[in-house]
This record gives structure tokens, C-alpha cells and sequence, in this order.
């Protein structure tokens, strides 16, 4: 049997990237409407109920405006915008985060896709907060730069206009971004953790980082241990992976177009063990944003997690 799937906000970098991901899979048949009917509420709304899945690639408000349409309780929607995040009646979507949420996310109805800034540091925190390697209520840093290409058409068109000679955007400069809320709930923190956003000159990719001097840090554990944790929680996860390496020489985001679903988690401390940086590269845009909301699907649908997901 072939499972509808309706991605509204389908022209959008991320609504571009699921279908990309769908495309030539015979599980899913997409409704598209035609151009000219794509803002139609009308339209939208036949589209809405008539599918089997329903992926909300929208600003925050057209993103609750869509599931308020939905008329039925059969349709199950991903949104991939802010809207419902940290919202209980929604199921969050990152599969390896936390034990039985697979589980929770395959049974769901609604399912809101994670923030990409937000998909390296709870990969990186959340478990460790929850085994007691690190304490729930230290005030957590967090260190990040994306490719522009998250931030949307404007953004692009910033970075690729004519005449563009931005290198380096630091943004989130009132302490007030979106994702917080989202980081520090799910990580389940009592302090909302310092965050500081950045874009670079490189359409796709991400590292978000998170100091930590261990050695004043209550409950903390070695590098070490934590490394151990980490690859143990995420073991057999075949898009996350927990790296080796005390210290390689460099890390880098490359300026490309191949997309990447893949999540990459380093554990690397000073030689006296006093401090460590924890540090996770992803593609923004990938597990990040499309390649989640595929994964999501996916598991969903009861088929082969990473099915059209580029690892």
C-alpha cells in the first residue's frame, strides 16, 4: 500500500530537501499542488486531510494554522518549524536522544522535528545529564556556527547576492533565540544555557560546541567517561557517531552541497583532564532539518529508518 505524504511549504530549502529524499521511493506517493493553488487555503486543506502524513516546512503560525485545518484523526504531521517543540502533546523527534524515543516517536501522531542547533547539543548533553555525568544545573555554554543556507532565501541571497562580502554573522545577540527553550527542556536543565549562535561563508554544515571546565564542575566525570557514555548510549545508531580521537588536528565545515544526514559527537579534554570541549559537526540541513524529518517519517511508517537518507 502507498503512504500519501503532503509537505506543505514544499518550495522551501527544507520542503526541497525531504522531496529530494522521497523521490523515487515507491513506499511514498507526494501530493503536490500545482503553483498556482500552493497558498490556496482551499487547496491546502483538501491536501492536509487527504494525506497520510503531512511534513510542515512553515513559519512558526502558518505551521498552527496548518495542523488547526486538519479535520480529521487520522492524518500524523511532522513540523519542522519552532511551533511545537517543547509543547507535551507533541512527541520530540530525535530518535537517539534519549532511551524509548524511537518507540514513542513510531506510535506518535504528531511529532515536532528538532532545531539543528539544538540536535548537536542535546546529542551531546542530554545523555550525559541523564547518566550523571554532568550536573542538570550547571549554566552550560554553547558555541555554534551553520551554514547560511539555515537561515533561509534572505540569508542565501545575503551570503550569494551580488556584491555579498559577508564572511561571519554572529546573531542571537539579545540571549532571547528560539532554540533555547527547546536545548534546555529537553536536556531537562535547570538554567537556560548561554547561547551563541554564528553563520560562515559555507552553504551547509555545523559544529556546535560546549566548554566545560570539569574540574569546578560538580558530579562532572574524565573525558574519558564520558566519551564511554556517549558511545554506549548511541551504539548500533546508524546515523550517530561517537568518535575515537583525544584531539585531531582540526575539524572543519567544508563549503559543499552534498548533504549529510549523518551526526558526528567528539569528547575532547585538555591533558590534565581539567577541561573539555564537547563538540558535534552535523549538516544543518540534513540531520539538522530534512534528513530528521525523513528519519522521522520513516519510523512512522514502520519501514527502514534510514531509507533515502544519505550516511
Amino acid at each position: 500500500m502507498t503512504i500519501s505524504v503532503f509537505i506543505d511549504g514544499a518550495v522551501g530549502t527544507t520542503g526541497l530537501e525531504i522531496a529530494d529524499r522521497l523521490s523515487g521511493r515507491s513506499e511514498f506517493a507526494q501530493i503536490i499542488l500545482p503553483e498556482d493553488r500552493r497558498k490556496d487555503a482551499a487547496a491546502r486543506r483538501e491536501a492536509l486531510n487527504d494525506a497520510d502524513f503531512v511534513i510542515l516546512c512553515l513559519p512558526d503560525d502558518a505551521a498552527k494554522e496548518a495542523v488547526a485545518m486538519i479535520a480529521n484523526d487520522r492524518t500524523r504531521v511532522i513540523d519542522a518549524s519552532t511551533a511545537h517543540r517543547v509543547d507535551p502533546d507533541w512527541i520530540y523527534g530525535f530518535a537517539e536522544y534519549r532511551k524509548g524515543q524511537r518507540a514513542a516517536i513510531a506510535a506518535a501522531r504528531f511529532v515536532s522535528n528538532p532545531g539543528c542547533y539544538p540536535t548537536g547539543f542535546l546529542g551531546l548533553v542530554a545523555p550525559l545529564v541523564a547518566e550523571g555525568l554532568l550536573p542538570a544545573d550547571w549554566p552550560y555554554t554553547v558555541n555554534a556556527v551553520s551554514g547560511y543556507s539555515g537561515g533561509g532565501k534572505a540569508l542565501i541571497e545575503r551570503f550569494e547576492g551580488e556584491g555579498a562580502d559577508i564572511g561571519f554573522r554572529a546573531y542571537g545577540l539579545d540571549l532571547n533565540h528560539k532554540h533555547v527553550p527547546e536545548m534546555q527542556g529537553h536536556a531537562g536543565l535547570g538554567l537556560a544555557p548561554i547561547f551563541s549562535p554564528a553563520v560562515v561563508r559555507a552553504f551547509r554544515g555545523m559544529m556546535v560546541e560546549v566548554p566545560l571546565p570539569i574540574s569546578v564542575m560538580p558530579g562532572s566525570d574524565s573525558p574519558e567517561e564520558m566519551r564511554n557514555a556517549l558511545a554506549a548510549h548511541y551504539a548500533g545508531s546508524p546515523a550517530v557517531t561517537v568518535h575515537e580521537q583525544l584531539a585531531p588536528s582540526e575539524l572543519l565545515i567544508l563549503n559543499t552541497q552534498e548533504p549529510s544526514d549523518r551526526l558526528d559527537l567528539y569528547v575532547l579534554g585538555s591533558p590534565d583532564n581539567t577541561q573539555v570541549r564537547l563538540l558535534a559537526m552535523l549538516d544543518n540541513l540534513g540531520k539538522g532539518a530534512s534528513g530528521a524529518a525523513v528519519q522521522n517519517l520513516n519510523i512512522m511508517a514502520g519501514l527502514d529508518e534510514t531509507s533515502g537518507l544519505r550516511l
